[in-house]
């Protein structure tokens, strides 16, 4: 019996450049929801996953540390916190300006 295969084969599978990487990364990281931002690039969320793994590791240096729950918790509040802080910022500049 064969195996199936997805249909695509090695060398026609599309290769995404590092900027379109830097730019899909850049979307996730500021949008609600992975898979959003994978529907919106019309790429797989898997592989959007992928590569937010391999730049966490990048930024950590390690496999074993990235995966840590206590460091992935971190992350996610540091990203709450400097969302916060951006909305405040843009609140400081909208009731700074004086009334007329």
């Amino acid at each position: 019996m064969a195996a199936k295969t997805s249909g695509v084969s090695p060398d026609k599978r599309r290769k995404y450049d590092e900027a379109f990487k830097v730019e899909a990364l850049r979307l996730a990281s500021e949008s609600r929801s992975t898979q959003a931002a994978a529907r919106e690039l019309g790429i797989s969320p898997k592989l959007l996953y992928r590569w937010q793994q391999a730049q966490l590791v990048a930024e950590v240096g390690s496999e074993e540390v990235a995966r840590d729950p206590e460091v992935r918790a971190l992350r996610a509040a540091n990203k709450r916190l400097a969302q916060e802080l951006d909305i405040l910022k843009k609140a400081l500049v909208i009731f700074g300006q004086p009334t007329r």
